[in-house]
């Protein structure tokens, strides 16, 4: 019997790996045993692999013949190396069929855990996979099953995750089905909203758009994120959904691909005009027009009237169809210009991460408890946190102590015995090191995210006296930083102006200390070392005009002033910039002396000669002839105009204040010189050289000077970005920031 079991799993193993899937299921048919035998090293079974190659209807006959024999469950339950089921795999491939043919099966399979601590809800939600996590939720009892199955051994939740990776449509279902994890935090004690205010690329705030696409970005429409009713509901919505486009796809050619979505958004104007009518005198079905679920209203506060159940913002009822006939015109625009292409296309998705994103934020923020305080409103409550630093609470107004929902025990009267029974010393000392950590605020600033704290301002105003570990403020943190964006947003802010911007840290430095100091990181978002220490200065000096009437340069605790930190930090800048700026001008002022030595000889030869008894040229009434003196002497001037700039900051000491304005001036009028000399140079060379093709190949002489001019004007393409960045970095008052994003 043993020989033969061992055969058997062998020929499954192979079967399994050549795909023939038929041999396996009568395998499975004929001997039992093999239902819980591990078949490759990584201690896989067969229903493993078959769910990891999504064979859906394999799996299915599978399951049945393990469901036709005794111990289902042990068979469905069997964990390779890394302590997955195979419902952990369905779970992972986010395939709805294959999790609800496992878990129909036994319901206690949802609580089996990886060797990371992992259920299968969670591994559904870590990947972003919402249908498979909504799938798994509903065979949920009750939500406080739901929420022990939403956590990890290390505190991290479902919620964290989804946001984390930028899954914010299902972490906005997350938030209405587990509220409280809102408030959870992991061991290090990072709640949602702190992960959120770290990931500064999912706000508008945080990307860097050009001109082109800053306009198509306008153009796209996205609408909001709105709660499904049921998964059931909502899973055979899109199933018919993905029908009929599947119907649609196959009933004409690829090539008439755009030519039918020009059809199909027809089709949806019609039903636009008629749905509007019928939507006056009913609701509709929540199934066909998700436009405004009735559970979706549950989650706005009555005081919240930013979002309206249509999804539309600020717009009277009688206006959802003018709206409506936008947004089809919208798409319409951008089916024309390519809706297929890559460009626009990632423009939309940035444009649904951005909008999800503050829709996901004012979620948070609408049901976050951390930001209580007390009835004097100088500083916030500490949270408290238990031995693992896993469970806050929250301590209301009236002094009573609530415990917010965990994996562990959801008795709220058990929990409130158990924190007043832990008052050690050492617990005290996790709360104290807890209530330093950074707050959601705070990151926001050191990431540049406005959205987020202009929201908590307006939510919660005493926020702005929050400070961290260092005793930093949302200015000193801001200016810190080089965040611009939001520190412009705190100046227009009226609360505690003074106060906040006059405060200091830990070490005595102020806003005006930390303006000066350079940090380890690239902070501008411009090339260069000489630009770089440009915006360093007009940063330093925005800062220091931008402080209270009244303030002064202080001492830190270190005995320094703002400008000895300056130029203690920014040496090796300004070595940096003065060896860039002595390098280009030696280049281009070789460049521009040749182009000078090339236009005097030029302007002393006349073409033709001159007429001997007059002195006169002898072609001085031709057109061609006035264009080449001219010509010639636009070289002239230019090109000794661009070697006494490059002459000049070659001669400059380099000091600091020299790169505020002097020194990019120099080099911006020496480049614009250049330029300049280099296009007459070549208008002189084809107009002195006409005369010689003007009576044989007078029509065949402009194409050969635009090919003569072709090398010049790669030269002015690949040159131009430096240009730009050179008057852009002159003219601009505040630093435009960098957009890397800051670690947690």
């Amino acid at each position: 019997m043993v020989s033969r079991g061992i055969s058997e799993e062998k020929e499954l193993f192979k079967c399994a790996m050549k795909g023939e899937w038929n041999t396996v299921i009568s395998i499975y048919e004929n001997d039992p045993s093999v239902h819980v035998a591990k078949i490759i090293r990584s201690g896989d079974t067969a229903l493993h692999i078959a769910v990891s190659n999504a064979q859906e209807a394999v799996v299915e006959q599978l399951v049945d013949l393990v469901l036709s024999h005794d111990e289902p469950r042990k068979a469905l339950g069997m964990r390779n190396e890394q302590g997955n089921t195979p419902l952990h795999v369905a779970a992972y491939l986010g395939n709805v069929r294959m999790c609800r043919c496992i878990v129909r099966v036994d319901r206690s399979l949802l609580e089996i855990q990886n060797n990371a601590g992992e259920a299968p809800m969670f591994v559904a939600a870590l990947h972003g996979k919402k249908d498979a996590f909504l799938c798994l939720n509903s065979y949920c009892q009750s939500q406080e099953e739901g929420y022990s199955y939403c956590r990890r051994k290390d505190g991290e939740n479902v919620l964290q995750c989804a946001i984390s990776g930028d899954y914010f449509d299902l972490a906005f279902q997350i938030i209405y089905l587990y509220q409280d994890l809102v408030n959870y935090v992991n061991k290090n004690g990072i709640s949602a909203l702190h992960v959120l205010a770290s990931n500064p690329t999912a706000f508008r705030s945080g990307s860097h758009l050009r001109r082109f696409s800053q306009l198509i970005y306008r153009c796209i429409i996205v609408e909001p994120l709105k709660v499904e009713p049921s998964f059931q509901q909502s899973s055979s919505y899109v199933q018919s959904k993905e029908s009929k486009e599947r119907m649609l796809k196959n009933s004409y050619p690829g090539n008439y691909q755009t030519c039918m979505h020009l059809l199909h958004l027809l089709k949806q104007l019609v039903q636009v005009v008629t749905k509007s009518s019928q939507n006056k005198n009913k609701g509709g079905d929540a199934i066909e027009n998700l436009e405004a679920p009735n559970v979706a209203s549950e989650t706005v506060s009555k005081g919240d009237k930013r979002r309206h159940g249509d999804g539309h913002q600020f717009v009277p009822p009688n206006y959802v169809t003018f709206i409506d006939f936008i947004k089809l015109l919208s798409k319409a625009m951008l089916v024309i210009l390519g809706l297929g292409s890559r460009r626009i296309r990632k423009l939309r998705e940035k444009k649904q991460k951005h909008t999800w994103a503050v829709q996901i934020m004012n979620e948070l923020l609408q049901h976050v408890s951390m930001y209580q305080y007390e009835d004097n409103g100088c500083r916030p409550q500490l949270s408290l946190y238990d031995a693992d630093e896993t469970k806050p609470y929250e301590i209301t107004v009236g002094g009573n102590v609530k415990m917010l929902a965990s994996s562990d025990d959801l008795d709220p009267a058990k929990q409130r015995d158990e924190i007043k029974g832990k008052t050690s010393k050492g617990e005290k000392e996790k709360t104290k090191e807890a209530g330093k950590r950074e707050t959601p605020i705070l990151i926001a600033a050191k990431s540049g995210i406005t959205e987020m704290v202009d929201e908590i301002l307006q939510r919660f105003p005493v926020a702005i006296h929050e400070t961290n570990s260092e005793k930093k403020n949302i200015v000193l943190l801001a200016v810190e930083n080089r965040q611009p964006h939001v520190y412009e947003l705190l100046l227009k802010k009226n609360i505690m102006k003074d106060s906040v911007f006059r405060a200091v840290d830990r070490n005595g430095n102020s806003a005006l200390h930390l303006a000066a100091m350079l940090g380890d990181h690239r902070p501008w978002l411009i090339p260069g070392a000489a630009l770089q220490m440009q915006w360093e200065i007009k940063w330093y000096e925005f800062v220091k005009h931008s402080m209270p009437v009244h303030f002064f340069p202080r001492y830190n605790k270190d005995n320094k002033t703002p400008k000895d930190i300056f130029t203690e930090t920014h040496k090796h800048l300004v070595d940096k910039g003065g060896e860039w700026l002595t390098n280009t001008s030696e280049s281009c002022s070789v460049v521009a002396a040749l182009i000078a030595t090339v236009a005097f000889a030029t302007s002393t030869t006349v073409p033709g000669g001159v007429k001997s008894e007059s002195g006169t040229p002898t072609l001085e009434n031709h057109p061609a002839f006035d264009v080449f003196a001219i010509s010639s002497l636009i070289t002239l001037c230019f090109s000794v105009t661009a070697v006494v700039m490059f002459l000049s900051i070659l001669t400059s000491r380099y000091q600091e204040r020299d790169f505020r304005i002097d020194l990019p001036r120099k080099l911006l009028l020496g480049l614009t010189s250049l330029f300049v000399s280099i296009a007459s140079v070549l208008v002189s060379f084809c107009a002195g050289h006409f005369f010689i093709l003007k009576d044989k190949l007078k029509y065949a002489a402009f194409p050969v000077y635009a090919v003569t001019c072709l090398p010049v004007t790669l030269f002015a393409i690949a040159q131009f970005p430096l240009y730009l960045d050179l008057a852009w970095a002159l003219f601009k008052k505040v630093p435009k920031r960098s957009y890397k994003a800051i670690p947690l």
